[in-house]
């Protein structure tokens, strides 16, 4: 509790703004009290520091805990683990439908072992926004977003029942309802403080608005100067039930911006950049915090833009300090003026409000952009950092064809019915879409104006592009219309379908049919082009190969374009009405006049408007019927929402973990797994055995939804865990999608695989490449390796939040040592392997690792253990995060 601080640095303090007092952690006082030199640390860090100065208790958070921040200011870098709780949590509806089934199901355990349900409680705040279920199946049309939102609350009425009932069943637990928009933006726009405050013993405290994510794009927030980053559902759960989130003291890395970005560049191609360059410096783990005089030339909206991508440059965050424009902006989105006041006066006395004068903080590396450098740039086709500058974009695909699609021929196919035929790099989606840029006025209102010069001159998409607008807030069809912009948009087919992450997430919805049947008729290498951040093959559509991050107004440049083998820097968008040719510099808005349209058209009262009643939600939200009471009534044959299996035959006391023997390996995969690989996500097909499962249940093809708005059930979401049609298990070389060899070397679906050698009571092991598991925070590409028999994970190196999401459910990660790795071992998935001093497992300790091969061979090899904490470990022998709380509170 905040007010129980052993203060040891003396920092408890008062403040006053206005005629309200608060009581806060000085870090200005904490300096004079034994702290040295703390003023010098990055704001970030700042935050941490705050935290452990309020938080000290002499057993989570010492006094050596708070010297180790001071301490690391000499080399910057740190060995020293610390215990962090943020102020609140964030979720999402596809991770946060499983994390309340989680809640559900130990609420359920524990009146099983005779204690109250109550025990089970959010003990800070937490927000759920409904954002990732809509999809995008109608388009095009004025009755699109209607269609969409009907169709919505018909495939996932199960889902937002078990939510309405656990918004009334919780404490501390808030939901807003489906189309209201996207969490990160609703967090920026709303939730989001700066300064946070609570009522304690009668005391108002004021600390840092800190906060973790169900969702890895929780860092869009940074930029309002709000310390958080995305963590596994898992994870957030032991958060949201008074667990720290324990983290080695991080290496900051500062990245400066000087200059000021030219005419025609937008928020999306600095970020595109920034991506590239951090993904090449290598900051993953590690937080990021910007400075220097270019940040004078940013809005806030800019940062947000930044800061949304940390996931994308593999950073826990992407931070901002506050500044004058944190100020602006939280007036401008309707916050107190209390709150603006308060956020000025906090900062300042902390030391962490950014001027133009303002010594630079001490980092542990830093690197360095001149904004006048960044051109006009896109991404892909398959990862975000690969950049490609737009007047290159022509040859990159050209190039790729072949390199990563192995394309050499370019067939043409009539699409049925019309009078045009598609071909390799036809642009088959176009979606503004994703909180990375919806957030930001400018290039919203930049495709509004590219659109209204289309409109003018005679242009429209062409007829086989899916176009869409999925907003990140209602405040920006406030702001579009305002201007007279929606019109342009509806006119060239960018009708509104829906508030939430659509097209991002893989909720593009099917092609038209005809389409789709040309793409797959002529294997051809269909494209899309998204405003989002995410761009991992087979997420966005499961007919689309290619898919291209780009800002708004060149999302609809490529509308009218429809390929990607057009130059749209020199060659013809398309032929106006006066039969002459229309050039991307014809449709192009200046700064000046985006900046017009924003000053006049984004205002204060749209956000009071539209946040006013937030949580109330529209008819059809209200008219959802609750069912339960402080446990919920679990539906039998529901295909939505299932009792997990974690918590069956669970004892107060775990029992001990053992070492893993003869185990047969599930899968061989190169590097770059990412969670989109791992993590059931988007649609799937009846010939799956998710499919089989819903079918045997009497589902309809159409209404399988989508994996993720199947998250709640356990049964969906095990068959789908490595799954994705593109991944390459290297078991069966030249084979894609999710198979593997079973128990008598038949190739089969890894799911019924999995099954056959749990019922022969053989575990499982999975090994990879590097950076194994980037991506999205995704609890289920750990709950999914679970509930599969997969015992451990040994890889050449893993990303951050997935190796911790692994602890979390009980999977032991394993790092081969440097210049070792599967391939060096020649191993082709027929060996067992055991896995050796499991009983004496210590974090970060070397763990021995036996193959032996089918001609009995064996090799001894060492490996490192990724427990990387002391907590983690405690976890691990509980059997799971979940399980430890559990077993700690019903013991309290």
């Amino acid at each position: 509790m905040t007010d129980k601080s052993l203060n040891s640095f003396k920092a408890k303090s008062t403040l006053t703004v206005g005629d309200k007092t608060y009581t806060y952690y000085s870090i200005p006082e904490a300096e004079k009290n034994g702290l040295e030199g703390v003023s010098k640390l990055p704001h970030s860090m700042k935050v941490v520091l705050e935290n452990l100065l309020r938080f000290e208790d002499g057993r989570t958070v010492t006094k050596n805990d708070i010297l180790a921040v001071a301490e690391w200011l000499k080399d910057r870098t740190s060995e020293h683990e610390i215990s962090y709780r943020p102020a609140r949590v964030l979720m999402q509806d596809f991770t946060g439908v499983p994390a309340v089934v989680d809640l559900a199901a130990m609420r359920d355990a524990t009146t099983k072992l005779g204690a109250d349900a109550q025990k089970i409680n959010p003990l800070v705040p937490v927000d759920l926004v409904i954002d990732h279920s809509v999809m995008v199946d109608s388009f095009g049309t004025p009755m699109a977003f209607n269609d969409n939102v009907e169709l919505e609350y018909e495939r996932n009425g199960e889902r937002y029942e078990f939510l309405r009932w656990g918004q009334q069943a919780f404490d501390n637990f808030r939901v807003v309802p489906p189309g209201t928009g996207i969490c990160h933006q609703v967090n920026l726009e709303y939730l989001a403080q700066t300064v946070w405050t609570r009522e304690e013993d009668g005391e108002t405290f004021a600390y840092p608005d800190t906060l973790v994510g169900t969702d890895s794009h929780t860092t869009m927030v940074n930029g309002l100067a709000v310390l958080g980053w995305g963590v596994g559902g898992i994870e957030a759960e032991a958060a949201m039930l008074g667990q720290p989130i324990t983290m080695l003291i991080p290496e900051v890395v500062g990245f400066k911006l000087t200059g000021k970005i030219n005419e025609g560049v937008t928020a999306t191609d600095l970020v595109l950049t920034v991506t590239e360059m951090l993904r090449r410096k290598g900051v993953v783990g590690k937080f990021v915090e910007f400075f220097g005089p270019g940040l004078d030339y940013l809005s806030l909206e800019d940062q947000a833009t930044i800061g949304n991508m940390a996931p994308e440059y593999g950073a826990t965050c992407g931070f901002f300090p506050v500044d004058a424009d944190t100020l602006k902006y939280l007036t401008t989105s309707g916050r107190a003026p209390e709150r603006v006041a308060l956020v000025e006066a906090y900062c300042k006395s902390q030391g962490m409000f950014r001027q133009t004068n303002s010594p630079d903080p001490v980092f542990t590396a830093t690197l360095e952009l001149d904004l006048s450098t960044v051109v006009p740039s896109i991404s892909g086709p398959k990862r975000p950092q690969d950049r490609i500058i737009l007047a290159e974009a022509k040859e990159a695909f050209a190039a790729a064809l072949p390199k990563e699609f192995g394309k050499t021929d370019d067939p043409k196919i009539k699409v049925d019915g019309e009078d045009f035929e598609i071909g390799h790099g036809d642009v088959v989606i176009a979606a503004i879409t994703s909180c990375t840029n919806t957030s930001n006025p400018s290039v919203l209102v930049a495709a509004g104006l590219v659109a209204r010069k289309a409109r003018e001159l005679g242009l429209t998409r062409k007829p086989w592009v899916k176009t869409s607008l999925a907003p990140g807030s209602q405040v920006v069809t406030d702001y579009l219309t305002a201007a007279g912009l929606q019109d342009d948009l509806d006119a060239i087919g960018f009708n509104l379908v829906g508030y939430g992450c659509t097209t991002c997430i893989g909720n593009s919805g099917p092609l038209p049919p005809a389409i789709s049947k040309a793409v797959q008729t002529g294997d051809l290498v269909a494209a899309s082009v998204l405003s989002g951040n995410r761009n991992f093959e087979g997420r966005v559509n499961p007919d689309v190969k290619a898919n291209f991050l780009a800002s708004p107004p060149l999302v609809v440049a490529y509308a009218l374009a429809g390929s990607m083998k057009i130059d749209i820097t020199s060659e013809p968008l398309g032929t106006g009405k006066d039969g002459k040719p229309v050039y991307l510099k014809d449709l192009w808005p200046t700064n000046h006049e985006i900046a017009e349209i924003v000053r006049q058209h984004v205002t204060p009262e749209m956000f009071k408007g539209r946040y006013s009643d937030v949580f109330k939600g529209d008819e059809h939200w209200r008219s959802i019927a609750i069912d339960g009471g402080e446990t919920y009534k679990w539906n039998g044959s529901s295909t939505y929402v299932q009792n997990p299996p974690y918590f069956e035959d669970l004892e107060i006391e775990p029992k001990p973990v053992t070492d893993i023997e003869n185990a047969r390996i599930l899968a061989l995969f190169l590097d770059s797994i990412t969670t989109d690989h791992i993590s059931p996500a988007g649609s799937f097909k009846k010939d799956t055995p998710a499919g089989d499962y819903l079918t045997e249940r009497q589902v309809a093809p159409k209404d399988f939804n989508s994996y993720g708005a199947r998250r709640g059930n356990h049964e969906v979401m095990m068959r789908g865990t490595f799954a994705n049609i593109r991944i390459k298990n290297q078991m069966l070389p030249g084979v894609e999608g999710g198979y593997t060899k079973g128990p008598n070397g038949e190739q089969m679906p890894i799911y019924d695989a999995a099954m056959a050698y749990q019922k022969q009571g053989t575990p499982l092991v999975v090994f990879a490449g590097k950076e194994y598991g980037t991506g999205s925070s995704r609890d289920w590409a750990a709950k999914g390796t679970n509930l599969l028999g997969v015992r451990a994970v040994i890889a050449q190196s893993f990303e951050r939040i997935h190796r911790s999401n692994l602890v979390g459910m009980g999977v032991l990660p394993l790092q081969f040592k440097d210049g070792e790795s599967w391939q060096s071992l020649e191993l082709d998935g027929s060996e067992t392997i055991s896995v050796e001093g499991i009983e004496e497992i210590a974090p970060r300790t070397t763990v021995k690792v036996r193959i032996t091969k089918a001609d009995g061979s064996v090799t001894e090899i060492e490996t490192r253990c990724r427990i990387d904490t002391a907590n983690e470990l405690d976890y691990y022998r509980n059997g799971g995060i979940l399980h430890y709380v559990l077993r700690s509170l019903v013991a309290a």
